[in-house]
């Protein structure tokens, strides 16, 4: 037996659970993971702390910090961190591959269904229906994080110079979060209260953190060697970046499966903040940069994800089968498609085991730095900026059906024009926004009341196959 299973034998004797049991709660974890980042944080904080009492209160909101500063699904990188903290490397691959698959099979079956039916007019009624139940769960998610994170006037600021930089001036995203960042890693080291705190990501509850099975005052996992973090490195740079290489050798630049791989990589290296984040960058880039799709396509997608269990950035796989579907060449499109949705699903969730393995022996060691926590709440802020940014994209692109680009004296937006408003799109919209702010209706509720309006306007003959495409 070989050091590392020694290693992985000790853990699981040390705490009593084994790897089939971790596996089903992996498993429950994963189908139960809808709600998008915020309701899976809350979900596995019930399951995992004051259920099943894996780990402290303290233990769990550490990881989430270290994940929330990380590019990629916040949601599935703490599943993944978790599972490395029970059994190690196996165990994490274990949680952090069931996050996603189930939702990838069934983006999948939806993609394909799409795909094949979503030009007929009941489908698409259905889909223009959800465009509505996404933009009031976006705006719902900007009250929720902005609730929690913009305490005090400096996370204000934050977030809407931001929202100002992303949305009026085009400023890529990555420098957004770089800067939110250091300007929170300084007033944590300042010992600013203003960054005192990680922004309320997951509620207390009040539940000691003793008598958890992995405490704070354990430590064994945070030793590791150079050589060991080398290996890590070079075996997941690997697994994630060989087939990238390997299209562009064969296939060159230009082919859709080598943009998808390189577009999506790049992607999973500057996600940060989650799915909601940097979506809104996604969208612009698939449909006005590569043309992969149409916005209302795009929304459709997002719909398809908030519908599901599994990350939300999971709407990558149906913007890689879509790309592929549209240029299938000599393939059957379906098959195109699917080869592409499966290369984005790879290139995207990949990267994030390189990450947590790589990264949480180090950042156990680091339990407490007022640093970390101060650029966690910098960034937080920012993003709430970012997010209400992505809703006003979605909401202009589904309520208005003609837009002019704004690009002067530095300025970079799209002017929607007030003549080309969709009524129907518009009512269905603040029929949900009401459903979910006034009657706190849940998600799936407000999804399904948001596809049978649509699916209803299509039957008395208000809107046409054209009006909802």
């Amino acid at each position: 037996m070989n050091n590392m299973a020694i290693i992985a034998k000790a853990a699981e004797a040390g705490h009593g659970v084994s790897i089939n049991e971790a596996f089903r709660v992996w498993l429950r974890v994963a189908l139960l993971s809808f709600g998008g980042p915020a309701g899976q944080i809350a979900m596995m904080h019930r399951i995992l702390v004051d259920e099943k009492k894996w780990v402290s209160e303290s233990r769990f909101l550490h990881a989430l910090n270290y994940c929330m500063l990380l590019p990629g699904p916040e949601g599935q990188q703490l599943a993944t961190y978790i599972g490395w903290l029970m059994h190690k490397t196996r165990g994490g691959i274990i949680a952090g591959g069931l996050f996603v698959l189930p939702g990838a099979i069934a983006i999948m079956t939806l993609s394909v269904i799409y795909a094949a039916f979503g030009n007929i007019g009941f489908v698409a009624a259905l889909f223009f229906g959800l465009k509505a139940a996404v933009l009031a769960i976006v705006l719902q998610a900007v009250h929720r994080i902005g609730k929690r994170a913009l305490k005090s006037r400096i996370m204000q600021g934050l977030a809407t110079a931001a929202f100002v930089a992303i949305f009026f001036f085009d400023a890529p995203f990555p420098l957004i979060v770089l800067t939110a960042g250091v300007i929170g890693y300084i007033g944590g080291r300042a010992d600013h209260p203003a960054f005192a705190n990680s922004g309320g990501h997951v509620p207390s509850s009040g539940v000691a953190d003793r008598g958890s099975l992995i405490s704070d005052e354990q430590r064994n996992y945070a030793k590791i060697s150079v050589s060991q973090s080398l290996k890590v490195a070079s075996i997941w740079l690997v697994v994630w970046l060989a087939p990238v290489a390997a299209l562009l050798f064969f296939l060159g630049e230009s082919n859709v499966y080598s943009q998808i791989a390189v577009f999506f990589s790049k992607m999973a290296v500057v996600t940060f903040g989650g799915a909601y984040a940097v979506l809104a960058y996604v969208a612009q880039q698939a449909v006005d940069n590569y043309h992969w799709l149409k916005p209302g396509e795009m929304l459709d997608g997002l719909g398809m994800a908030e519908t599901t269990p599994g990350p939300l950035i999971m709407v990558l796989q149906f913007v890689g089968f879509m790309a592929a579907y549209h240029e299938s060449g000599a393939l059957p499109p379906l098959l195109a498609g699917a080869l592409g949705g499966l290369l984005a699903t790879w290139v995207t969730f990949t990267p994030c085991f390189l990450w947590i393995f790589l990264g949480a022996p180090y950042i156990e060691q680091l339990r407490g730095n007022k640093a970390l926590t101060g650029a966690l709440s910098a960034i937080t802020a920012a993003v709430v900026g970012v997010i209400l940014n992505l809703a006003i994209w979605f909401a202009i692109h589904a309520i208005f059906r003609q837009t002019l680009p704004v690009r002067k004296l530095g300025f970079a937006f799209d002017l929607p024009v007030l003549a080309s408003i969709n009524p129907w799109a518009l009512l269905l919209s603040i029929s949900a926004v009401i459903a979910v702010f006034r009657f706190k209706a849940g998600l799936l509720q407000t999804l399904a009341g948001s596809a049978a309006g649509g699916a209803a306007l299509y039957a008395i003959g208000l809107i046409s196959v054209a009006g909802v495409r």
